[in-house]
């Protein structure tokens, strides 16, 4: 047998090239959100000469720091994962070929996206199958659970608008799986790896403080789970913190010397000075902007609201809670560990941000802020259908596939266009709105040609340029290549040909997956 032969026969390789060829098919070339915009410029501060923010982007971003220079609220953490396709973008971008061509989407956002995005899909499908096994979870099940957190999740959206969130989550789970290597074996290795991880989560958003406690709750809660003693809970404590505490106060330092650098201050955030400026321009602000939404109102909208309910765009969440309440009593205690964790870290985000004037996210798929936990709860799922389908009957076993598949029509819905199209018609729709039901009915009327006589073709969209023409496509690469109308004709012709391409490469190799991991289940078995 040749060596490739052996790898296509490999489930793992053949998870992480379908999780590669995703990325490559849902790219549209745009960085996706006026937020990755900002954090691109401040990479490419890093090694030019130019500034964080533009004299000409204030007020609409920025915010005045030390010695009245306008800097960047963000964190650093994604601004330092894009360099490197920065650095390649901005060579290629002077090659000759494209001497001429600064129209949209440029050579250097087309470079970040897909080298950012096909890295951490790649990294996430690895992390997240090693961490599945590590439940002792099948080969079967842990490329099912795998494939559900990258096709039937928000994390599918955000693979195509490269927000910071699936960068996070990879972070969160190479925590969450080399701490629990660390419980099991002793490794201290395993331990600075994971405590690593969570720490450089700290310099993306500071709220992944939360992600960084829910890591030592889960390793707490499989202790207590398993009737370990106070002595020994205590000894666990003191070597954990031995290894973490350091590496956690090393990243906090970074963080809080980057927020010194720019806003003069160790021990507060930017949001005073947000605050305060806004405050300045507007006068109708209340004193307490922007912890200013009644806390009920955040935290039930998150959870209901059709606009952004995160059982409506997670639907794999409603699958994991139901199946964690149906079989607890069956579950290990490592497994109970994870549950009760990742349900406490989404509650804590949903708490945090519920008093926030912004707490959706604002321009977002969905509720940006809590996604990121809503998928590492609804992570367990789709391994948990499988492993206990025998005891669940065939009524629940029936259900789970519907919302499996519901899942995943969803998430393929919100690729299709850019994401600010149902916020431009909701400034004339009204709200409240079902944004799901909302955007099939795009996918439809667009389809069939119907945008104006179904008045979806609404007066907000068309008031800026830019924006009407990326969201009046089908938002992938080839598509927004020839709506915009600036690269040549054969260059969008072959992205064509390369796009269709790779779909169905995507579609041959999980067909080969499939076939993979039966063949390894019937050699288990034997």
């Amino acid at each position: 047998m040749t060596s490739l032969s052996r790898w296509l026969r490999d489930p793992l390789f053949l998870l992480c090239l379908a999780a590669a060829l995703l990325a490559i098919v849902v790219q549209s070339g745009e960085l996706g959100s006026a937020d990755t915009m900002h954090r691109l410029q401040t990479t490419h501060w890093l090694w030019t000469s130019e500034p964080q923010v533009f004299a000409n982007e204030y007020p609409e971003f920025g915010l005045h720091g030390r010695n009245g220079t306008i800097y960047s609220w963000y964190g650093i953490g994604q601004s330092l994962l894009m360099l490197p396709g920065d650095l390649l973008g901005t060579w290629l971008a002077h090659f000759p070929i494209f001497k001429g061509y600064e129209d949209d989407p440029a050579v250097r956002s087309i470079v970040v996206t897909y080298l950012t995005n096909i890295l951490i899909n790649i990294l996430t499908a690895l992390i997240a199958f090693h961490f599945l096994r590590q439940l002792r979870f099948s080969i079967k099940q842990a490329v099912a659970g795998v494939i559900a957190l990258l096709f039937c999740t928000t994390h599918l959206h955000y693979t195509q608008n490269m927000m910071e969130n699936n960068y996070i989550m990879l972070l969160t789970l190479v925590g969450f799986s080399f701490q629990y290597e660390w419980l099991r074996t002793g490794s201290r290795g395993a331990l600075v790896i994971g405590s690593a991880a969570l720490g450089l989560n700290l310099l993306t958003r500071v709220t992944t403080g939360l992600d960084l406690i829910a890591a030592g709750v889960f390793l707490l809660l499989i202790l207590m789970f398993e009737g370990s003693s106070r002595h020994t809970l205590w000894q666990r404590f003191l070597a954990y913190c031995t290894i973490a505490a350091p590496i956690y106060a090393f990243f906090l330092a970074i963080e809080r010397y980057y927020n010194y650098y720019r806003f003069g201050s160790f021990t507060s955030t930017y949001i005073p000075i947000f605050a305060r400026e806004l405050r300045e321009r507007d006068a109708s602000l209340p004193a307490n902007f922007p912890w200013s939404t009644p806390f009920a109102e955040g935290f039930f909208s998150a959870l209901f609201k059709p606009e952004k309910s995160i059982f409506l765009f997670d639907p794999l969440l409603v699958l994991a809670i139901v199946l964690l309440a149906i079989l607890w009593k069956r579950l290990a205690a490592d497994v109970r560990a994870y549950a009760v964790a990742s349900l406490l870290l989404l509650l804590a985000y949903l708490s945090f941000y519920a008093r926030y004037a912004y707490w959706a996210g604002d321009f977002a798929w969905g509720d940006r802020y809590v996604s990121t936990s809503a998928e590492l709860a609804a992570f367990l799922g789709v391994p948990l259908l499988l492993h206990y389908r025998p005891q669940l009957g065939g009524w629940a076993w029936r259900c789970g596939i519907a919302i499996v598949a519901g899942s995943f029509v969803i998430q393929i819905a919100s690729l299709a266009f850019w994401l600010p199209l149902e916020i431009y018609q909701m400034e004339t729709l009204g709200h409240p709105t079902f944004v799901i039901a909302l955007r099939f009915k795009n996918i439809l009327a667009f389809a069939l040609g119907k945008m104006d006589a179904w008045g979806l073709n609404t007066p907000a969209m068309s008031e800026d340029q830019w924006d009407y023409v990326h969201i009046t496509t089908w938002n992938f690469l080839p598509f927004l290549l020839r709506r915009v109308g600036a690269a040549p004709e054969w260059v969008v012709k072959t992205t064509f040909a390369l796009w269709f391409a790779a779909v169905a490469a995507l579609a041959w190799v999980l067909s080969r997956l499939g076939r993979a991991v039966l063949r390894s289940s019937e050699l288990s078995q034997r």
